[in-house]
């Protein structure tokens, strides 16, 4: 009985069409991530057009990854609901309707609206990206798929600060979503055409309590952590009282999963070691790199006083480095197993971060694009590795929780990292200004700028130390499952 499943499983793995499929996932990858990261660059112009502050001009980036959030832990349900075909295809039409809103949008309602349905075309479509590689690659060649995944995934966020700076120089804003629009209706045709169905529908019972909870606690969590980057701090009631409900609600979340014979999300993907130091490798590289994504444009832009042009241009050469090193990873990992790429890859980060953690006004931009390649170098040799051992060592059943695990706690590294480094930033700046006789001298203003980065690097040089002890104990898994 057992061989006459394994064989079926891997007629069924022939039959797939595998590289229309990965040209449709990547395309709508690709423009996803970098409409993530497009915006970013554009902020303060869009403070200006739009007479906002910067605590609400954050809520584009803060209610992009709220929603994203909140609806990735459903997607591995609605991996058994819904058919991968139907999936895309909902996924892309929200990407389009967002991205067609966010091009006419006359104010930032309307553009927080429109960023919210973008969203969710991104939440869907993740979780979707690596269940079905798990699906359609054999084990031995999950890596590589990974590291093409993992090159769309870096080089889309890398890109996309040079091209939305190129645009605001020349065009305005709403430009970043005209460009984004004809790659998306090319990737809903592409993947109307080819997409196949892949993943099996067990359509597991429906518990409101689940998704009630799951919702609550995941969106209290991103949430109280987004809101302690603006004034008020972490001291400030409303994140007090978001983060308090959110981790009651995800306790709650747990103990619901467990005593439920059909989990939304089963948890038990955490009885699996290599699962969970993979998680906490991906958990702790997306603090490092979303913090450092931050605090480095703004140091450039306002420390040395750079456009936002010159500051895209001089984080490109380290995105570039990353993606295409992340296929490169990909194979080695084939090859040699995680070990040999996740521990030099955490000490490579450590150094780095030692050495950013002592930037000043007098550092030369050639430095900073040395120092950004190296931390980028670091990342790609921990990111995609990491997860492809975390999720190969997990049973074929297990595969739509597992992605849906990873994706999430992604998002929620994502916001408590910048949360973190943006409160340590400013906190770093305020009391270097106490200290000063003359507060108009404009100088006081960048040296404080420039202690509170400092400050934000050794954060994320702490958390790096942390997970090169964690990474001590990977393996490489050998267990195959049917």
């Amino acid at each position: 009985m057992h061989t006459t499943n394994v064989q079926s499983n891997h007629n069924e793995e022939k039959k797939f069409n595998v590289f229309p499929i990965m040209i449709s996932l990547l395309i709508a990858g690709f423009i996803g991530m970098f409409s993530e990261t497009a915006l970013n660059v554009a902020l303060t112009e869009l403070m200006t057009l739009l007479d906002i502050g910067p605590s609400t001009v954050q809520w584009l980036t803060t209610g992009y990854l709220l929603t994203l959030g909140i609806l990735v832990p459903v997607t591995g349900f609605l991996l058994q609901w819904f058919t991968t075909r139907q999936l895309f295809i909902a996924s892309l039409i929200f990407s389009i309707i967002g991205t067609l809103v966010a091009a006419m949008a006359p104010n930032f309602e309307i553009l927080l609206l429109a960023r919210v349905i973008q969203a969710i075309g991104t939440g869907l479509l993740l979780p979707l990206m690596f269940n079905t590689i798990l699906l359609i690659f054999p084990m031995e060649k999950r890596g590589a798929a990974m590291g093409i995944i993992g090159l769309v995934i870096m080089f889309a966020p890398a890109i996309g600060p040079t091209i939305s700076g190129l645009l605001l120089a020349n065009l305005s804003w709403h430009w970043i979503f005209w460009l984004s629009l004809p790659f998306l209706v090319i990737a809903l045709i592409f993947g109307i055409m080819f997409m196949q169905n892949v993943s099996t529908i067990t359509k597991p019972k429906f518990d409101i309590l689940s998704i009630l909870l799951s919702t609550v606690g995941f969106g209290g969590v991103v949430f109280g952590f987004s809101s302690a980057g603006e004034e008020g701090g972490w001291g400030s009631q409303r994140v007090i009282m978001s983060l308090i409900i959110g981790v009651v609600a995800l306790v709650l979340f747990a103990f619901r999963q467990l005593s439920l014979k059909q989990p939304m999300m089963n948890l038990r993907a955490f009885k699996y070691p290599m699962f969970v130091i993979g998680l906490l490798m991906v958990f702790i590289s997306m603090m490092v790199i979303l913090s450092s994504m931050l605090v480095i444009p703004m140091y450039l832009q306002k420390g040395l006083e750079l456009s936002a042009l010159t500051a895209g241009l001089i984080l490109l050469p380290g995105g570039l480095i990353n993606g295409f090193l992340s296929p490169v990873m990909g194979r080695l990992f084939d090859k040699y197993g995680p070990k040999w790429l996740v521990i030099p890859g955490l000490a490579i980060i450590i150094v780095t971060l030692w050495f950013l953690s002592g930037i000043s006004t007098a550092s030369t931009i050639a430095i900073i694009i040395v120092l950004h390649s190296c931390l980028m170098i670091g990342i790609a040799m921990i990111m995609m590795p990491a997860q492809t051992n975390g999720l190969n060592q997990l049973p074929r059943e297990l595969y739509p929780d597992g992605t849906a695990i990873m994706n999430t706690l992604q998002q929620v590294a994502g916001a408590i990292g910048t949360a973190v480094a943006v409160s340590i930033m400013s906190a770093g700046t305020a009391k270097y200004m106490k200290t000063v006789t003359d507060i108009s001298d404009p100088t006081n203003e960048v040296n404080a700028l420039t202690v509170g980065v400092q400050n934000a690097f050794i954060f994320a040089l702490i958390v790096a130390i942390v997970g090169f002890i964690i990474s001590l104990f990977i393996k490489k898994v050998k267990v195959v499952h049917s």
